[in-house]
């Protein structure tokens, strides 16, 4: 039982291109802020970091797919593993939005000083 050897290689360009185009983007949209996303509110926190955190998660998407091997495990895996992920980020986003936008009210509404 020999195995042939198989080459990534075009594969591997495949997984940096498309990472590179990502975080080009990603540092794109950083350096000009466009006013339109910057400026723009949705669920308690502008555009532009929505989409920081959205091509984020496909990034990490990404680099599960490709370097963990997820295309060929099964579907229910995939999904398994993906979702939960998903799931969490958000939860973690929400949480944090919440608690920070409680933060700011008291420091807003109250006697208590900005001293940081």
């Amino acid at each position: 039982m020999s195995h042939a050897h198989v080459s990534n290689t075009g594969r591997i360009w495949k997984v940096f291109w498309f990472l590179s185009a990502v975080t080009i983007v990603e540092v794109i949209l950083g350096i000009i802020k466009p006013e339109s996303l910057h400026m723009t509110n949705f669920i308690g926190m502008n555009l532009l970091n929505w989409i920081f955190i959205i091509l984020t998660l496909v990034k990490a998407y990404g680099i599960v797919w490709a370097f963990m091997h997820m295309e060929g495990e099964t579907t229910f895996l995939r999904r398994s593993v993906v979702w939960t992920v998903i799931f969490l980020v958000f939860y973690l986003v929400f949480i944090l939005l919440t608690e920070a936008h409680y933060i700011f009210g008291v420091f807003k509404d109250s006697t208590i000083k900005w001293n940081f």
